[in-house]
C-alpha cells in the first residue's frame, strides 16, 4: 500500500462515524456544521455534508480557503480572530466567495473585522478556559460588534475540559448551562442568539438545549484519546498509522513510527503514546522522532511485518502527512495540511 509509516484509512468504518453522528444530531435536533480542522481532506468533507452535515468548521483562515477553492461555500472559523491587514484582505476574499463567519471574544479584536464580510459568533468560556467571555458579558460584546456594522449569527463555545476522564457529560452539563447563560445576556442586549453552537467528540453524546449547532472533529476517525475516555471501541477507529517493525531490542517491539508519524501528544491520564488496536494490552511507552518502542505482552510480531497503532491525537498525526492510502486502496490528500496560518 505504501512505505510505512503512512495514514491508512478505512473508509467502512469512516462513514459508519459519520452516519452515527448525523443520526444523533438529527435526534437531538441540532445543525451539525462538524470541525475539519481533524482530516483536512475535502473528500471527507464532501461525505460529512452528504451525511446531513450544514457546513464545515475550520481552525484558520488558510484552512477556510482550501476548503473555498474545493467547493464548500458556508464555512466558520471557530477561534477568536485578529485580524491584521492581510487577513483582512484574505477574510474579504473568502467573505466574497463563501457565506463566512469567524469567531470573537474581545471588543478590540471585533474592531478589526468591521466592514468584512463574515458574520461573527461571540466566544465565551464555558469551563475550558482558553479564550472566550464570561459567559454573561456575552451581551455586552454582541452589542458592541453588533455596533460596528457586523451582523452577529450566535454564540459559540469550545468544551474542551471533555478531554478528561469522567468529565464528558459534566462538561457537556457546564456548556448548555454556560451557553443559555450567554443566550439570555445576548437578548436582554438586543442581539438574539440566532445559533448557540458547541460540542467536542467525547461531551456530543450528551449535547442539550439551548445548543443549536455541534461542532465535534474527532469522531471521523476516533483516536486512542477517545478510546480511552470511553467514548467509542477500538471498532470505530478509521484511521492508523501503519509501521514496520525494525527491531526487537529489549524483548520489546521497535517501529518506524514515531512522533513525526503519530505526534507527540499525550495527556496525564493517557496510559501511553497510542495504542495497538489488534492488541489492546500492548502500551506504546516512548516515542523518538523516527521509532516507537512498544511493550508487547506474547510472541513479538516478525522483524519486517507490518503493525497498525493509534495516535493519540489523531489531528496531529494527520497534519503531519500528505496523504491518506485508503483501504481499498487508493489515496486521499490531506489537502489543508499545514495551512497554521
Amino acid at each position: 500500500m505504501g512505505t510505512t509509516p503512512y495514514l491508512r484509512l478505512d473508509v467502512a468504518v469512516l462513514d459508519r462515524n459519520l452516519a452515527v453522528m448525523a443520526d444523533a444530531a438529527r435526534a437531538a435536533g441540532v445543525a451539525l456544521r462538524p470541525h475539519a480542522k481533524t482530516h483536512k481532506c475535502p473528500q471527507i468533507a464532501a461525505r460529512q455534508l452528504a451525511a446531513g452535515a450544514v457546513g464545515l468548521t475550520v481552525a484558520t483562515i488558510g484552512e477556510a480557503e482550501v476548503f473555498a477553492a474545493a467547493g464548500f461555500d458556508d464555512l466558520f472559523i471557530a477561534y477568536p480572530l485578529w485580524v491584521d491587514t492581510d487577513a483582512a484582505a484574505r477574510l474579504r476574499t473568502l467573505g466574497e466567495r463563501v457565506r463566512l463567519a469567524v469567531g470573537c471574544d474581545s471588543a478590540a479584536a471585533a474592531a478589526n473585522l468591521a466592514g468584512l464580510p463574515a458574520e461573527v459568533l461571540v466566544e465565551i468560556d464555558s469551563g475550558h478556559h482558553r479564550s472566550g467571555v464570561n459567559p454573561d458579558a456575552a451581551g455586552e460584546l454582541a452589542a458592541a460588534i453588533s455596533g460596528l456594522g457586523q451582523r452577529v449569527r450566535g454564540v459559540f463555545t469550545f468544551p474542551g475540559h471533555s478531554y478528561s476522564p469522567d468529565a464528558r457529560r459534566a462538561a457537556a452539563s457546564d456548556e448548555a448551562a454556560a451557553l443559555g447563560r450567554a443566550a439570555a445576556s445576548m437578548a436582554a442586549s438586543g442581539v438574539p442568539a440566532q445559533v448557540v453552537s458547541g460540542g467536542s467528540t467525547p461531551s456530543a453524546e450528551f449535547v442539550a438545549s439551548p445548543l443549536t449547532e455541534l461542532r465535534p472533529g474527532v469522531y471521523v476517525f476516533g483516536d486512542a484519546q477517545q478510546v480511552e475516555l470511553g467514548t467509542i471501541g477500538f471498532e470505530r477507529v478509521a484511521l492508523t498509522v501503519a509501521a514496520t517493525v525494525v527491531s526487537h531490542a529489549g524483548g520489546r517491539v521497535i517501529t518506524d513510527a514515531g512522533s513525526k508519524a503519530l505526534g507527540a501528544d499525550r495527556a496525564p491520564w493517557a496510559s501511553g503514546y497510542g495504542r495497538v488496536p489488534d492488541l489492546p494490552e500492548a502500551r506504546i511507552v516512548a516515542l523518538s522522532e523516527h521509532h516507537s518502542t512498544i511493550e508487547w505482552p506474547g510472541p513479538l510480531p516478525a522483524l519486517g511485518s507490518e503493525v497498525l497503532l493509534v495516535p493519540n491525537h489523531v489531528c496531529n498525526a494527520v497534519n503531519l502527512a500528505e496523504e491518506y492510502h485508503l483501504a481499498g486502496g487508493g489515496t486521499w490528500p490531506v489537502a489543508a495540511r499545514g495551512r497554521n496560518s
